[in-house]
């Protein structure tokens, strides 16, 4: 086995910014990404995912470390002081290294 270092971006937001973080991952130039519904609570309450926009999504994006950190931190700056969101950086190791 043969594994390779890469660092996994977890974004868990708002359902409402889907379409923007879409397009912003687009323009940053991210690989790829996987997106699910999440609930949960934090600070701001309970969350549920029973409407379209009112629950939350979990995007992940694995990535070299350099996007991660840039994606990580355009997300911060655009997105932070208005909208509910969490960000989190983890090293992971994938067998397919030249997907990501």
């Amino acid at each position: 086995m043969n594994a390779h270092n890469r660092t996994l971006l977890t974004v868990i937001c708002e359902a409402a910014l889907e379409k923007r973080l879409l397009a912003d991952l687009e323009t940053l130039g991210a690989p790829g990404w996987t997106i699910s519904d999440a609930r949960g609570r934090g600070h701001r309450g309970v969350r549920s995912a029973g409407w379209d926009t009112e629950g939350n999504i979990r995007l992940e994006i694995i990535c070299n470390r350099e996007m991660a950190e840039r994606i990580a931190e355009h997300l911060q700056v655009r997105y932070y002081d208005h909208f509910a969101m969490v960000c989190y950086l983890a090293q992971v190791e994938v067998l397919r290294g030249e997907k990501f």
